[in-house]
């Protein structure tokens, strides 16, 4: 299995946030090739979110999307069901975690996982941001565990 670096990770972000039009292509790009995983973002499942969440959730998902397809190439499009497969595989996981702290609980995923550095990248995208946190602590287990769920169906 291919690896998605810590390196194409971030020029996936430079490239996101600095190429004019990038984001708009990139996003264009993952509706012709996953329609169901990009409507998926935009389904009632992330109604109780933040507006600002569910922006956030779809640049990150962007993200994973464009370095995950840059080294291990297209992927046939997800259907729902392989959706909420890997996310109930994930939530399993995580209610058996006893802390409540936040980087222990999703520690677990991290054991054996073979995209350490795209858990890492989620990781650090939601922990909190004392100054302007996007992300709510309500919403952060939720967030990770979708996120995660796009890292397993796309690599």
């Amino acid at each position: 299995m291919a690896f998605v670096s810590e390196t194409i990770i971030d020029q996936h972000i430079d490239r996101l946030e600095t190429t004019p039009g990038a984001y708009e292509a990139t996003l264009a790009e993952m509706e012709k090739e996953q329609p169901v995983l990009l409507a998926y973002f935009f389904s009632e499942n992330f109604d109780l979110f933040t507006h600002d969440e569910r922006e956030y959730l779809q640049y990150l998902a962007l993200v994973i999307w464009s370095a995950a397809k840059e080294v291990c190439g297209s992927k046939p499009p997800v259907n729902e069901e392989q959706i909420s497969e890997a996310e109930d595989e994930s939530w399993e996981k995580l209610e058996a975690v006893r802390s409540h702290i936040f980087r222990e609980r999703v520690g677990i995923f991290f054991e054996n996982h073979p995209q350490e550095d795209l858990l890492a990248f989620v990781e650090d995208a939601l922990l909190d941001d004392d100054e302007d946190p996007l992300v709510t602590k309500e919403g952060r287990e939720a967030l990770f565990v979708t996120l995660k769920s796009v890292v397993d169906l796309l690599t």
